[in-house]
Order: C-alpha cells, then sequence, then structure tokens
C-alpha cells in the first residue's frame, strides 16, 4: 500500500517536472477513455493524446500492467519530454531496477545519461526491454460519470519510453505503440490520474462484446450511468483484491508484489451444482502461485486441468440433452445452436457461478459470455486448459469480462462487480460519448 509521502511525491513530480501552463483551469472528479475491441486478436485498446505538440497514441490495454509504456524510436518528438534521473523519488517509488548511467549519444527521448529505467514488457510475446523513465503532456477527457465533459491536461504523466527492441510491438493490435498498465503499482495509469487529479485511486472498466462500438474506461468513483439512464454502480457487488506478494511478470525482481489483481474464488457452481475442487489450488502458496485473477491479455478464461476437467465434466451434463458437434480449438466442447434459442443474456446455457469470499457473493456468468460463437450454428465453452502447473490457477479472461462493469477500487482493495449488463437492458457500449458541455 502507498504511504502517503509517496504518493505527496509522485503528486509533486507530476506538475512540476514539465512547467507548461494549462490552458484552462477545471479539476475533474473523473477521467474517460474509449475502448476498442480487436476482435481479429481479442484485445482492447485505447488512444491518448500525448506530446507537445499532440499526437494520438493508440494503445493495447493490459490491466494488470505496471506502467504505460510506448515504442519511442520512430520519430519521437515533443518540448515536453523530461527523463526521470537515477536515484529520484518517482524512481524509488516505480521500484526501478535498473539506471542507464551513459547513453551513446545523440541523447534523445528513451536514451539519456543517468536515467531510471524499467523493462518495457510485451505479454503477448514475452519480449521484454529496457525503457527511459520519463513525463510528458497528456490531454485526457473528463466525465461525471454520465457523459463526457471538457478535455483536461496532464503537463507531466510519467511512462516508459523505450526505443531498443525493433519487435517489442510485435502481437499487438495493429497501430498500437505500447501498452496502457493499469495495474496495482504507483506508477500505473489509476495511480497517476488519481495523484494528477487529486481523486481516489479508483477505476472502472467496461468491455464491449463488440469491435463496431466503444467500451469504456474511468478513471475515479462513479456514478457509471449507461444508457438508457441505466445507474449500474449501484447494482455492484464487492469482493476483496488479494495480493499476491510475488510478480507474477517475466523480467521483474522475484522480490517484487505482483502488479494483477488477484480476488480470492472459493467455489464453482453450474446450475447451482457445486464443482469439486482442489482447493489448495485456489490459494496463493509462498511462492506466488495458484490463486485467481483478472485479465484483459488473455481473451478466455483459462483454469488449471483439473480445475478445467472438473468444471468441463458438470457443464457437459447439464447440457446433454444439447447436440454436440466437433470441438474447435482451443476449445474443448462445442454445441450446435440450431434450435437453441436465445435469451436476453445469450445463450440459454446453464449459468456458472464463481463462488467468492462470503457465501452470499458470487459472479454469475450467463450465456453471452460463458459461451464462444464461432460460426453461425457452433457455440463453444470458452474455457481454456491451462495445464498441470500453470503460475495462476483460474484467470478470468477478457470474454467473460464483456459487457460486465468492474470497479478496482484501490483504497477499499476490493473489486466490484454488476456481472452482466445485458440482464440490465443495457450494456458497455451504451456509454454517453457525448459531451454535456
Amino acid at each position: 500500500m502507498a504511504s502517503s509521502s509517496e504518493m505527496l511525491s509522485l503528486s509533486f513530480f507530476l506538475f512540476l517536472t514539465v512547467s507548461q501552463p494549462q490552458a484552462k483551469t477545471f479539476q475533474p472528479k473523473a477521467l474517460l477513455l474509449p475502448v476498442t475491441k480487436d476482435s481479429s486478436l481479442q484485445q482492447y485498446t485505447t488512444q491518448i493524446k500525448q506530446r507537445t505538440p499532440l499526437v494520438p497514441i493508440k494503445l493495447t490495454i493490459d490491466v494488470g500492467g505496471n506502467f504505460m509504456w510506448v515504442k519511442c524510436e520512430k520519430g519521437y518528438v515533443s518540448s515536453s519530454y523530461r527523463y526521470v534521473p537515477c536515484g529520484s523519488k518517482i524512481c524509488k517509488i516505480s521500484r526501478s531496477g535498473a539506471c542507464v548511467v551513459k547513453c551513446p549519444p545523440p541523447h534523445r527521448p528513451g536514451c539519456n545519461d543517468n536515467a531510471c529505467s524499467h523493462f518495457s514488457y510485451n505479454p503477448y510475446t514475452r519480449i521484454s526491454t529496457l525503457g527511459e523513465m520519463a513525463a510528458d503532456a497528456v490531454l485526457i477527457q473528463s466525465t461525471d460519470g454520465r457523459s463526457s465533459g471538457p478535455m483536461v491536461f496532464v503537463p507531466g504523466l510519467v511512462f516508459s519510453c523505450t526505443f531498443r527492441s525493433p519487435s517489442l510491438l510485435k502481437g499487438l493490435s495493429s497501430g498500437a505503440e505500447g501498452i496502457a498498465g493499469l495495474g496495482r503499482s504507483l506508477v500505473s495509469l489509476p495511480s497517476l490520474f488519481a495523484s494528477a487529479f487529486k481523486f481516489q485511486r479508483i477505476f472502472a472498466m467496461c468491455l464491449s462484446s463488440s469491435s463496431q462500438s466503444n467500451g469504456v474506461i474511468i478513471f475515479g468513483d462513479g456514478p457509471y450511468e449507461f444508457q438508457p439512464k441505466k445507474e449500474v454502480s449501484k447494482s455492484l457487488m464487492y469482493t476483496p483484491l488479494v495480493r499476491n506478494p510475488k510478480s507474477t511478470r517475466r523480467y521483474y525482481s522475484k522480490d517484487d508484489p505482483s502488479t494483477d489483481y488477484f480476488i480470492r474464488l472459493t467455489s464453482i457452481k453450474i446450475n447451482g451444482r457445486a464443482v469439486p475442487l482442489n482447493m489448495s489450488l485456489l490459494h496463493i502458496n509462498e511462492e506466488g502461485k495458484g490463486g485467481t485473477k483478472i485479465s484483459t491479455f488473455d481473451p478466455y478464461t483459462v483454469m488449471e486441468s483439473s480445475i478445467f476437467m472438473a468444471v468441463l465434466k458438470v457443464f457437459m451434463e447439464e447440457t446433454k440433452g444439447v447436440t454436440r458437434v466437433p470441438s474447435v480449438k482451443p476449445f474443448q466442447y462445442c454445441i450446435s445452436s440450431k434450435n437453441l434459442g436465445s435469451t436476453r443474456v445469450g445463450p440459454p446455457v446453464p449459468t456458472i457461478d464463481l463462488g467468492l469470499h462470503h457465501k452470499s457473493v458470487s459472479w454469475r456468468i450467463f450465456g453471452a459470455n460463458s459461451m464462444v460463437q464461432l460460426k453461425d450454428d457452433v457455440l463453444c465453452l470458452g474455457f481454456v486448459d491451462g495445464g498441470l502447473n500453470p503460475r495462476t490457477s483460474v484467470v478470468i479472461g477478457g470474454h467473460q469480462l464483456e459487457d460486465n462493469l468492474l470497479q478496482f477500487d484501490l483504497v477499499k482493495r476490493r473489486l466490484g462487480f454488476t456481472s452482466s449488463l445485458l440482464y440490465m437492458q443495457t450494456t458497455c457500449t451504451n456509454f454517453n460519448f457525448t459531451s454535456s458541455v
């Protein structure tokens, strides 16, 4: 947990690194980023405006990512760019494990002497390279939680500027220039925006199931209103966020805590029927293995083999009256959707309840999130076998998150969730991006 002095140092750095005045004084209560689904790669992207003069930057979203990183080698030009010096407070707060003492001239963004450095990591290819910690100007939309508001200016938002690896962008959505990290870190976007504008370290994420319309990320507390005037934050249920004391990412010190968001899964029920589980796999051990986390990197929920096979067995038994068809990789159970019909919350298949920290709290997964439509008449159970010894036992992937509102509260250390917004007759695409001013 961040100390008050750390947050003060971070806030001081954000506002004094760049001495460029704001064009308009406005204190937002929350900020807004549109989220687009790349269906071809099952990734979620956003766009920010960065630098002086401003340039639109497309980024792939990593909900557990440590910080924002941007590939800088192709003509990064900005009069407001400032690198973070080694040994500075912000460098220490960022948990940097490296320092570039000398960088071959000419000095430029991403290459300066005595610069604080971090490994910029691409989770899709597992490629990592050293990047220079820096700060630059960012323009972002404000919101009142109901519609978009005035654009606001952050004079120096911290990020990692990297140029040393030509293949670092491989595997990312076309046109993406880096990754927007939203994880449990003092230099992730939720922490930086909260520090810059003095609101609480809370953000909400609502991923669209359609590549044709945007979902949304809101930095700051609610309300979270979706058309037609559905104030969905009233429907949030909460479960504690669990801290994994060991990093679940590559290229970080083994003593660094994980920046991923873990929750305590205690049971799985299908149509109310309990799935037999090895409970020890649901706990995080001393080596940081096990447990359950949220991921935008994994397109579908991934489960340790024994958990997956137990879920598959019960689900198949509960759908034994449905016509089975040949499976399609990476899925192992597919059915015919001919004559199956539909409901408000997707295909009429058994509900899957993820039991959490208390018997009264469960996350219900309906057909729209449990099943994947591969062809006009083929539906597959959207869960994947993760093998016998994965680092994390259950990873709740992007498909299961779509059209669910999730609130990550870093102050109270809890996750809020709504289950499917389809049940409330709205979706993540129904946020009003029209400005109210």
